[in-house]
């Protein structure tokens, strides 16, 4: 029997933008799939929504602030003080509000030492906050 080499060929199967323009004319070679195409497309699409270049939405810049204020916004809409974007409702779900309450309070146990001084302020102000806040619905 041959020695013959084991192992495995990688393969780079990623595209840039500019190559995704020229594929996206032409049909598909017949070693592609269409449903990586669709994939592939559909990354592509993703990518343009998260530069945001056209002028829709402004997101903001990602950071533990913005983090922590979007767990405190889930926490608040869970209890019911804020309305739902989607649905425009108010509706209660305390389980889900207390869980995101935990979660906030495992970051700041996992997180202590490491956060500048605003940021290990804000944390615990929003962690008494929404305690307090829940307690009150709880009754």
């Amino acid at each position: 029997m041959p020695d013959e080499p084991k192992g495995f060929q990688v393969r780079d199967r990623r595209i840039s933008a500019q190559e995704e323009d020229s594929e996206r004319d032409e049909e598909p070679s017949q070693g592609q799939d269409v449903s990586t195409e669709q994939s592939k497309s559909a990354a592509a699409a993703a990518d343009a929504a998260a530069r945001d270049d056209s002028g829709g939405t402004h997101l903001p810049k990602i950071d533990f602030a913005t983090f922590i204020f979007s767990l405190n916004s889930s926490a608040l809409v869970h209890m019911g003080l804020l309305e739902e974007p989607t649905t425009k409702t108010q509706m209660q779900n305390l389980p889900l509000a207390k869980q995101t309450i935990d979660i906030l309070a495992m970051l700041e146990a996992k997180t202590r030492g490491n956060l500048t001084e605003d940021e290990e302020r804000m944390l615990k102000n929003i962690l008494y906050d929404l305690r307090i806040l829940y307690v009150k619905e709880k009754k």
